[in-house]
């Protein structure tokens, strides 16, 4: 996604999409906030108005900014001594993001070092830990042809249903990274699960996304947060946009031979799914005190697995059971904890937003996730049967 296009419906769409992007809570995008005392406050305004205001700037030919990053996802000692996960820690950074959408992340931490590159056709993540630079594809995310208003409404039409789960607040007057910026906080309305809220702050003049985080229910600090911390408006030369050499470095190509991307069948409902499923498929009527909220088919090539909802909104527990082949299971690459399921053994991953489980009984596998805290994905893969 381009941020620095001239067409104003291009930064439009590219603060608007940003927003429905971290009210799921699914990512952090952009340049986050370190706040700063050292700018006046933009006039506070309605959102709408914020927006719009921000649109009718001129254009930046580039960026240039410190970012710092910061990540409490993970609960100290939630992981074996010794374990450590790509950007799993706090880091400190910088970023270049030129006019035509290339750009380069480095961070640096306790953890080690990481570098992201994109050409405009490629992103490379070079991994410091094991000397690897992994490689994939990515086009370029198309411009919207009609006007501002047209990119506004198609874009509040994709959200809509979103909004009927989120509360979304005013522009906010703030200060990032020395510049004036406007802080929107997004909000679930009902239950929400483990996800308190997201935040995003974008530059007053110029529309530039310059923080985004995510908060824990009933926490005031974030679980997540990319922050600048100087940012700096500019021409971007093409040797700091190119990926670092390194020689010493093997390089993956993810995008060959990999897997076929599920597919959703015609088989939704528990005796149609069963049926096709070509493993035993259990589907209790509630999990965990959530009800059963569907049942779906998915292949991928010529495997079937079983997607089960239960609950409604960002409280929701997902399961996933497919047949148990030998080969390696969901987060088998980690250390990570184990936990008793009816005397079996599963793998959990449990963070400040979320918990998956993983485990395999008579044949089949079993993946157990939601925003939820852990005794709930417990208790739901205990009530599979």
């Amino acid at each position: 996604m381009n941020l620095l296009s001239t067409p104003s419906r291009r930064r439009l769409a590219a603060i608007l999409t940003i927003l429905g992007v971290i009210a799921l809570g699914a990512g952090i995008a952009g340049a986050a906030l370190g706040a700063s005392d050292d700018a006046s406050k933009p006039p506070r305004r309605p959102l709408a108005q914020a927006v719009l205001a921000a649109l009718s700037s001129p254009p930046v030919e580039g960026v240039n900014a410190r970012v710092h990053f910061t990540n409490n996802l993970l609960p100290p000692g939630s992981l074996p001594k010794g374990t450590k996960l790509p950007l799993g820690a706090s880091a400190d950074g910088r970023i270049w993001l030129a006019r035509d959408g290339r750009l380069r992340l480095e961070v640096h931490s306790d953890a080690g070092d990481a570098e992201i590159a994109y050409d405009g056709s490629r992103v490379s993540i070079y991994d410091a830990g094991s000397k690897t630079i992994y490689r994939a594809p990515l086009a370029r995310t198309a411009a919207p042809r009609d006007g501002a208003g047209s990119a506004l409404g198609s874009i509040a039409t994709k959200l809509a249903p979103l909004m009927r789960v989120l509360d979304v607040s005013d522009a906010v007057p703030s200060t990032t990274a020395g510049r004036p910026t406007y802080t929107v906080r997004v909000t679930p309305k009902d239950d929400g699960g483990l996800l308190g809220a997201a935040e995003l702050a974008f530059d007053a003049d110029h529309g530039i996304p310059l923080r985004a985080a995510v908060y824990q229910h009933g926490e005031d600090s974030p679980v997540l947060e990319l922050a600048a911390t100087d940012v700096r408006y500019g021409p971007v030369a093409d040797a700091d946009l190119a990926l670092r050499p390194h020689p010493d470095a093997k390089v993956v190509d993810v995008a060959r031979g990999r897997p076929a991307a599920p597919t959703a069948s015609t088989a939704s409902g528990v005796d149609a799914v069963r049926r096709r499923a070509g493993f035993p498929v259990a589907a209790p009527a509630t999990v965990a005190g959530l009800p059963r909220r569907g049942v779906h088919l998915l292949r991928s090539g010529t495997s079937s697995g079983a997607v089960l909802v239960y609950g409604r909104g960002l409280g929701t527990v997902v399961v996933f059971e497919t047949k148990a082949d030998g080969g390696s299971a969901p987060l088998s690459g980690l250390r990570l904890p184990e936990v008793n399921v009816d005397g079996r053994t599963g793998t959990e991953l449990a963070t400040a937003l979320g918990t998956v489980l993983t485990f395999e009984r008579d044949g089949v596998r079993y993946t157990v996730a939601g925003l939820v805290p852990p005794v709930a994905v417990e208790n739901a893969a205990r009530s599979l049967r």
